[in-house]
């Protein structure tokens, strides 16, 4: 017992390793290293360069006092070299755990005060959530529009170009600096029927003004008796990021009236929910299929007990399951990213990265369920003189139909939440206007693309149980 207890001690996990306790012996030595290195880190000042200037990140002196949680349980290790009927396993467990919580709070920077010093922020995104833009009451929408250039040339131009609609929009002045304040004027509207101020950026972009003493209301002007308009606004800033805001860029003023007819419709934004729902359901549905037929053959050669009677199998079994593991590992919306680099815009890079990523686990899925076979079928078919791919076919498939079919019923359920943020980063469906929505901080959009995403998760997870019970 002396000589386990003094091998823990030059090295942890050394006594149980050479007392026949490897896994136990290998799990000390590991988790104190990972403390020693997690301690490390904590201690030394990271930084992230922008521009030319550093910024320290981390770097808190006081975690070198964490350095007695794993001499505590080095200590604990030497105990259970020489008693290990008498160590107790909690304790080793419960240093580290308080230890790994402390300083991954530290690591996530938590900070629960932020949120209770930004409930005005908080309230100007849950305010019109609670007011999804789905459906609007039926009107009859008369526009008209005026261009300006934003901010004026070195020769700002002489006229304004307006609409020829049936509302006459000019302006004060034919171009303006961002937060400039000008003068519009409309005549043909419609009396005491109120009108809204949109803005188009350069990129055809739309978003309606908001009030200024009310960023959560957008702002809703009324005509006079005689369908006359005379208001001000100040000039948004809606250049892009890339776009160079010294440059004159063309934009317009939309003056927009909405007379009442009874009843409702969709509005624009449920239109646009509508078509997104439609693109993820049809991308996880190709992805799923295409995903699945090729997930199929990839699994068999996955499956360790078909594949190893032969060095040549073997070999052939490593590198497949070797390349399953690394694209199941890869997360679809990074995959994603690529194929858009590579396609473009679109629900087909998305569909494409979600298919890549449904082979990956499928197939890992499928060589596992062969795997877990019963080996008596196959044994003999092959004692009869079958080659492979009889085995296969009489002695595998009719065994995992009813698994393969489960779990691609399961991943059919998996893809299209996947779907529904794949457009994110431009894969098409209802992820592509969410984060439009979001970035122009429509959240009456976002709070009802929320909701038909929730209903079609909610009825997806309804049908595929459905069917795994119907299976089962």
């Amino acid at each position: 017992m002396a000589r386990l207890s003094l091998a823990s001690l030059l090295l942890p996990g050394l006594g149980q390793y050479l007392d026949g306790r490897r896994a136990r012996g290998l799990g000390i030595l590991g988790v104190i290293l990972a403390m020693l290195g997690l301690i490390w880190w904590s201690l030394i000042p990271q930084h992230l360069s922008l521009e030319s200037r550093p910024i320290p990140l981390k770097g808190d002196p006081a975690n070198l006092a964490w350095l007695v949680v794993p001499a505590l349980i080095w200590a604990w290790n030497v105990w259970d070299a020489a008693r290990p009927e008498t160590a107790r396993g909690w304790i080793p467990v419960s240093l580290a755990s308080i230890m790994f919580f402390v300083i991954g709070w530290q690591a996530a920077e938590i900070n629960p005060p932020v949120l209770a010093s930004n409930v005005d922020r908080v309230m100007l995104i849950i305010r019109p959530m609670l007011e999804p833009d789905f459906i609007q009451a039926r009107a009859e929408e008369r526009e008209g529009w005026v261009e300006l250039l934003v901010p004026c040339p070195a020769e700002a131009p002489m006229t304004t170009a307006g609409s020829d609609h049936a509302i006459g929009v000019a302006l004060d002045a034919p171009c303006g600096s961002v937060g400039d304040t000008l003068t519009v004027t409309a005549t043909g509207l419609t009396p005491d029927v109120g009108v809204e101020l949109i803005w188009q950026s350069p990129i055809g972009d739309f978003f309606p003004l908001r009030q200024a003493d009310n960023p959560t209301e957008f702002r809703v002007e009324k005509p006079d008796a005689q369908g006359n308009l005379t208001t001000t606004f100040v000039v948004p800033n809606a250049i892009p990021p890339g776009i160079d805001p010294t440059l004159p860029q063309e934009q317009r003023l939309y003056i927009r009236q909405s007379r009442p007819l009874g009843g409702w419709e969709l509005s624009t934004n449920g239109r646009f929910i509508l078509q997104g729902i439609y693109e993820t359901i049809a991308l996880a549905l190709m992805a799923t299929t295409l995903g699945t037929l090729g997930a199929f053959p990839f699994s068999f050669l996955a499956a360790r007990n078909l594949m190893s009677s032969n060095a040549f199998t073997l070999g052939v079994y490593v590198v497949v399951r070797t390349i399953l593991n690394i694209v199941r590992s890869i997360e679809s919306l990074i995959i994603a990213i690529v194929f858009v680099v590579i396609i473009g815009l679109g629900p087909f890079a998305g569909m494409m990265a979600v298919t890549v990523h449904t082979i990956a686990a499928l197939g890992k899925l499928f060589s596992e369920v062969i795997e877990g076979i019963d080996p008596g079928p196959i044994e003999a078919i092959r004692a009869t003189g079958a080659n492979w791919l009889q085995i296969i076919r009489y002695g595998v498939v009719p065994q995992v139909v009813p698994a393969f079919t489960a779990f691609t019923i399961y991943r059919w359920e998996i893809n299209v939440r996947a779907s529904t943020i794949i457009g994110v980063v431009g894969g098409g469906g209802i992820g592509f206007f969410l984060i439009q929505w979001i970035n122009l901080s429509d959240y009456r959009a976002v709070s009802a693309a929320f909701l038909a995403i929730l209903v079609v998760v909610q009825v997806m997870d309804f049908v595929s149980a459905k069917l795994r019970e119907r299976l089962a």
